[in-house]
């Protein structure tokens, strides 16, 4: 089994209104989190700034687009989600969740996404679909709670210290923002194991997601920047331009990208 993955799909299904108190050992309250602020050099808003045609000396390669998005709102595109930048607030709920018009493998709130990603998703399978490859939906948006269900299961079968390297915290987990979902392929060969990277959903997907907006979020080999090892299956919408961009720089994550520092481990 995987030492580091940030998905840990379960089988949500609670309807993705704010959540209540999660009572147990590792509650929300009780949970670690970050001691000092989150802080970006950022507009303060999603809103566009003026086009950049150069980046300043020490600007991060996304300084470089025409259009700027926050970093730290989580309904920007733009959103950073890890290890050291969880949500704020922390128990965000998107306001736009919609089923995309896709192969589902998955029911209830996992198989939502925020708008702009849902109508993304429906282009991107799509694409597939007219390439001979199959993909499913196999876990989309996964609320506050469902995350703390999942990561507190983990903490009272192992500790916090093993829950750690297998499931992101409530409010760490990109899952939350409706940005982010994890595929399968149409005979669920593979699904979370390693072993995916070889289907061809996977292989498809790492070679033309980028066309589409999104970019496989936790690259082979990338673990001492992002914080967790290979995840074939999930991917990120950041937008046709960023996705681009990366791709055409050879850019592989997102805090390289958007120049925010590598987030190995908690705080």
């Amino acid at each position: 089994m995987a030492t580091l993955a940030a998905c840990t799909p379960g089988s949500p299904t609670a309807s993705p209104a704010p959540a209540p108190s999660v009572s147990g050992p590792g509650t929300p309250s009780q949970l670690p989190l970050p001691s000092a602020a989150i802080t970006t050099a950022e507009p303060a808003s999603g809103s566009p700034v003026s086009p950049v045609s150069h980046a300043p000396l020490g600007a991060p390669p996304s300084s470089t687009l025409p259009q700027q998005h926050s970093l730290t709102d989580p309904a920007s595109q733009w959103v950073i989600v890890n290890k050291h930048r969880p949500l704020n607030p922390l128990q965000y709920v998107p306001g736009d969740l919609v089923q995309p018009d896709v192969l589902l493998a998955i029911s209830g709130e996992g198989a939502l996404l925020n708008s702009t990603t849902a109508a993304a998703a429906e282009k991107l399978f799509a694409g597939a679909a007219a390439a001979g490859v199959t993909l499913t939906l196999a876990s989309g948006y996964r609320s506050f709670r469902t995350q703390a269900e999942t990561y507190n299961g983990y903490v009272n079968a192992s500790g916090q210290d093993s829950a750690d390297t297998a499931s992101a915290r409530p409010g760490f987990s990109e899952h939350q923002t409706g940005w982010a979902f994890d595929i399968g392929d149409g005979g669920g060969a593979c699904s979370f194991e390693q072993c995916f990277d070889e289907q061809p959903a996977a292989v498809w997907t790492k070679a033309n997601a980028h066309t589409y907006g999104f970019v496989v979020r936790y690259p082979s080999m990338r673990e001492d920047v992002t914080g967790y090892i290979y995840e074939p299956w999930h991917v990120r919408f950041v937008g046709v331009e960023a996705a681009v961009d990366m791709a055409t720089r050879g850019i592989g994550t997102l805090e390289e990208y958007f120049g925010v520092g590598a987030a190995p481990d908690y705080l």
